[in-house]
């Protein structure tokens, strides 16, 4: 998932045991679209066969590859069962997210009406937009776990989905329909696992290392087409099948949706997702959208076909992490530059430039936080507030160990190479240990890279740059003087549970009435957001050093208005890489190596 403006926020699943009462038919849900007044999903599930261990309708806590609580049950706005003669009969909310039936056994017939999570206000956890859904007059966005829940024992039960939407709509989603025109699902899991676009959309179509790829866009104003967004990443596509050599997919979908919002994406196992604000076509946008989308489409690779058995099937009750999320995420976006650099999209320079924009995010964040630790506690606050260093620090570790695997191989096996050997290995259905896996890949590999996961993925030992590119014949070095002074914020705003928190303090702003972790609501009268905080950074970087602002603040649900002056630091050009004029030629071939899918 890429969260914008964070570097890159966008996946895991995680396993919930459960007692599986599979029925003989599918769970058939219809969902009304043609009317939309509200901005409620009027869904019916038709069921047959319950029994008490399927006694409790279960809305999802969090999905997975989102890392957030999401109660999807606050956002339930009337619920009831009834009989096969269509009575009501009694249900009861258990909890947040739980409905229980009082006679399972004689329940035909689940209707409810649930919010749209777009325009929904809730007081915390308000799910990313991209993971969300949205009802407008000329598109509707469905992400499964926020329309449909299932009765408690049924995770793993056949779905079949039938959507009334106005006849003149395009639908976008990698879901298969059956002969009656129904969408359908192995389970449940699958089903969160395929968000639907429909409306006033375009689509535009490839074929890439033998999967078919779709596109299809919903831009508020016309302004955006699939077919252009498809050309410029074709490059990128071909690329990424270069790099995998071929795709463990028949078929994909990118979904955009170019509206008044910028987001970011989310992956699936088959598709992909993106809010982003609605602008004029440029070959900036495109490049920018190219570029998440090559971290998202490696996620077919990894957690689809690379997971743990804590992924097979996700526990939609309670949030469970695993240790491994710098597989998922941190290889992820390393995969993404990587297949970029040697496709020949992305040059020298700017991938090492994107190492030293990882670099700068991870030194801004908690440097004895480890990958290990992040993974085990995503969902918590303290694990939030340093989670988009999973696509920072995450990706540089990812880089560090190709360039190892080389060293060690003599320049024969990297980690792209091996990346491919554990997808064919396990696969969709097969999943590695948990708590084995770091032995797994030592043992794949060889013992050294042991010591390497014990260093810098379970602790956090300075990552060794100026070691690791010297084996390139690249220099690194942490910083260079300017001679110039340039403003300060003297904070840091990280983005946490969809707000924005202060953090790294100095005694200056400390002095001036601020404090670390306080929630900045407003700069200078204007509100923050996830849509006002571009044009607050331009404002910012205006201000000369000794310029004051009003900077407002919400602290123990109090707002508090402090006037806080830019400071002034020196300029330094930090983490540079630079290739070495004098490499030697061991140097450069492993170098050369490096730059090309072996």
């Amino acid at each position: 998932m890429k969260i914008i403006r964070l570097l890159t926020l966008v996946s895991a699943m995680f396993l919930w045991q459960i007692a599986v009462a599979k029925p003989s038919l599918p769970l058939l849900y219809e969902i009304n679209l043609n009317d939309r007044s509200d901005d409620q999903f009027k869904v019916t599930l038709h069921v047959n066969g319950l029994t008490t261990d399927n006694a409790v309708y279960q809305f999802a806590a969090t999905a997975p590859g989102t890392y957030q609580i999401m109660n999807i049950g606050r956002y339930v706005r009337s619920f009831k069962a009834l009989d096969a003669k269509g009575r009501e009969l009694k249900t009861q909310q258990i909890s947040t997210n739980q409905w229980k039936f009082d006679q399972p056994e004689k329940v035909r017939t689940v209707q409810y009406s649930i919010a749209e999570t777009w325009d929904t206000p809730v007081n915390e956890h308000k799910p990313y937009n991209m993971c969300g859904t949205s009802i407008e007059q000329d598109h509707v966005l469905i992400n499964g776990q926020g329309v449909f829940g299932f009765p408690t024992g049924m995770q793993t039960a056949p779905i079949e989905i039938k959507i009334d939407y106005p006849a003149e709509w395009t639908v976008g989603t990698a879901l298969d329909k059956n002969a009656k025109g129904y969408f359908t699902a192995s389970n449940y899991d699958r089903i969160v696992d395929s968000p639907i676009l429909l409306g006033r959309l375009t689509k535009a179509t490839t074929k890439v290392a033998g999967a078919d790829v779709d596109v299809y866009t919903y831009s508020k104003t016309d302004k955006i087409k699939s077919e252009q967004l498809l050309n410029n990443m074709q490059a990128m596509l071909n690329a990424a099948g270069q790099f995998l050599k071929q795709l463990p997919v028949k078929r994909y979908t990118f979904l955009y949706h170019f509206e008044d919002q910028s987001w970011g994406a989310w992956e699936h196992s088959y598709s992909s997702e993106y809010v982003i604000k609605e602008e004029e076509f440029s070959k900036k946008l495109a490049d920018d959208m190219t570029s998440i989308a090559a971290h998202e489409f490696f996620h077919v690779v990894t957690p689809l076909n690379i997971h743990s058995e804590i992924i097979q099937q996700f526990n939609f009750e309670t949030p469970t992490p695993s240790e491994h999320l710098w597989l998922y995420e941190g290889v992820t976006e390393w995969a993404s530059d990587a297949m970029q650099l040697r496709g020949k999209i992305m040059d020298l320079p700017t991938y090492l430039d994107e190492q030293t924009q990882k670099i700068a995010y991870d030194k801004s964040l908690d440097t004895t936080y480890s990958l290990s630790k992040l993974g085990l506690t995503c969902y918590t606050d303290e694990g939030q507030r340093q989670y988009g260093n999973i696509y920072a620090r995450g990706a540089l570790v990812a880089g560090l160990l190709d360039i190892r695997l080389l060293e060690l191989s003599k320049g024969k096996r990297g980690l792209r190479e091996v990346i491919n050997e554990l997808a064919a290995t396990y696969g969709p259905n097969k999943a590695f240990s948990e708590k084995d896996f770091f032995a797994t890949f030592a043992q794949m590999t060889y013992p050294e890279i042991a010591d390497f996961f014990n260093r810098y993925v379970k602790a956090t030992e300075p990552l060794p740059y100026k070691d690791y590119y010297e084996k390139l014949g690249i220099t690194y070095t942490p910083a260079i003087s300017t001679g110039e002074k340039v403003p300060w914020l003297g904070m840091k705003p990280t983005f946490v549970d969809a707000k924005f928190v202060l953090t790294r303090v100095t005694d200056p702003l400390l002095k001036a009435g601020l404090q670390e972790n306080d929630e900045w609501v407003a700069f200078n009268g204007q509100p923050v957001s996830m849509e006002t905080v571009g044009k607050i950074q331009a404002d910012l970087k205006q201000l000369k050093a000794g310029d004051a602002y009003d900077l407002t603040v919400r602290r123990n649900g109090q707002d508090i208005t402090v006037k806080p002056t830019m400071l002034e630091k020196e300029a330094l050009k930090q983490y540079v890489f630079e290739p070495n004029p004098q490499a030697t030629p061991e140097q450069i071939q492993l170098r050369e190596v490096w730059m090309r899918n072996l």
